[in-house]
């Protein structure tokens, strides 16, 4: 469907963002992502699994990334990694792709309606929750290729 394209096509350009597919001339990199289920930050769980997915495969990148969803209440709170449900109740649903490198933005996508400074109050909030990703992207592959 129309929806499933256009999350296609974002984390498709996300990840030719950082990929450095000069090194590799005339291979065809294929990701297969396949959603079981839909708890809320669909957007982000894609990114999150399409950045490790590379990562386990070696191939070179110019920085990791991570995506980080927002969900803006109507009383202006701000929630990180909403569920399906508070999707559903938020006023709008911001979705970003951010580098390791300086925290920049790949990628960002809004559902709903804000303020300029509701969606930087969003993106400053998903840059800080961006390092605790980061983290645990070195915590899953140091238990990974450790020895112990």
């Amino acid at each position: 469907g129309v929806l499933e394209r256009s999350r296609e096509q974002l984390l498709r350009q996300t990840c030719e963002a950082v990929l450095l597919g000069v090194l590799h001339p005339r291979t065809a990199i294929s990701l297969v992502l396949q959603v079981l289920s839909d708890a809320g930050s669909l957007l982000s769980c894609c990114l999150n699994a399409a950045c490790m997915a590379l990562l386990d495969a070696g191939l070179p990148l110019a920085a990791l990334f991570c995506g980080v969803t927002c969900a803006l209440q109507p009383d202006g709170t701000i929630l990180l990694d909403p569920t399906a449900r508070q999707e559903q109740e938020a006023r709008a649903i911001l979705t970003f792709a951010i580098a390791s490198s300086n925290r920049k933005v790949l990628m960002a996508t809004t559902k709903g309606s804000c303020s300029v400074e509701e969606m930087q109050q969003c993106l400053a909030a998903a840059q800080r929750a961006a390092s605790t990703i980061f983290q645990f992207y070195r915590d899953s592959v140091r238990r990974r290729y450790s020895k112990c």
